[in-house]
């Protein structure tokens, strides 16, 4: 008798749902990136922060070295059209290391717990919602500061320059912000988030050949900007937009130890862009599961 009723009290191993995995997980990914285009509608500071500040660089820093000597930071090209191209990366990597600041709030005031419990088919979503709120934010702003440098420095983009353009900008924005959402459930509290951000900011700007090219760096710093991502999106978006003729096989920039051409950046940057998704879907999965 006591075996009957045992082998009936035990739960099932697999739960029967008359719903599909795929529906269920894109219906809870576009509520929740719903909820944070409403949030960001209604306080819109942030995406307008957003676009003045990259704007301010572009005017402000290509106004300062305008009357430069050409050759000093480049060769045949004015310094603002230099310049633009580290802008549009940088934009992307200033929006999407904000990715985690909206579940950083919804952890501190409750909410993200109310999402937890609620009967959801996978965390995933979190990260996923996340992901693609602060890629479309980021992209708008991207394309506005593209048309602006478009507009001040006269140089144009043909249709394949532009696809290769958006292309490497999903890049930078999908894995940095994965980074950033990752940081959001890792840090105690959205103090030492900003902190982190003012932290990392300008290093990575610094560090980067956003501002001069590698030449005019002391050797230690190329060292650091050899190793920093936004190098490589910085000068293959500037090899895109300045080169009349182009290949993928065309050699982008010149490292120590190879030469590398723009499918090799692309590469590159998609494989940074899994391996952050992933790290930070572990890291999910090991907190919440």
């Amino acid at each position: 008798m006591h075996k009957i009723i045992q082998s009936t009290l035990q739960p099932r191993k697999k739960i029967i749902t008359n719903q599909t995995y795929t529906p269920c997980f894109l219906q809870e990914t576009a509520s929740l990136t719903k909820r944070l285009t409403i949030q960001t509608i209604r306080r819109p500071s942030s995406l307008i922060s957003g676009i003045i500040q990259p704007l301010l660089w572009l005017i402000l820093f290509g106004a300062l070295f305008q009357n430069a000597p050409v050759g000093l930071f480049t060769l045949e090209i004015k310094y603002g059209q230099f310049l633009s191209a580290g802008i549009i990366i940088f934009t992307s990597f200033t929006g999407s290391l904000n990715a985690g600041l909206p579940l950083i709030f919804d952890r501190e005031f409750g909410f993200l717990n109310r999402i937890l419990v609620s009967p959801i088919i996978s965390k995933d979503t979190l990260l996923c919602s996340s992901s693609m709120f602060i890629t479309i934010i980021t992209m708008l702003q991207t394309f506005i500061i593209i048309a602006c440098s478009l507009y001040l420095f006269n140089y144009s983009l043909n249709t394949s320059k532009v696809w290769i353009s958006i292309l490497i900008t999903l890049l930078i924005t999908s894995s940095i912000s994965s980074i950033s959402i990752g940081l959001a459930f890792i840090l105690p509290g959205h103090i030492e988030f900003l902190a982190f951000i003012l932290i990392i900011n300008l290093p990575m700007l610094f560090s980067s050949t956003a501002l001069a090219p590698l030449s005019f760096m002391p050797h230690w710093l190329q060292i650091i900007a050899n190793l920093n991502p936004l190098t490589y999106a910085i000068e293959s978006m500037r090899f895109i937009s300045l080169s009349q003729t182009w290949h993928y096989n065309s050699t982008v920039i010149e490292i120590p130890w190879m030469s590398l051409t723009l499918k090799h950046i692309i590469y590159l940057l998609i494989i940074l862009t899994l391996t952050s998704f992933t790290s930070v879907k572990k890291i999910l999965s090991n907190k919440f599961e």
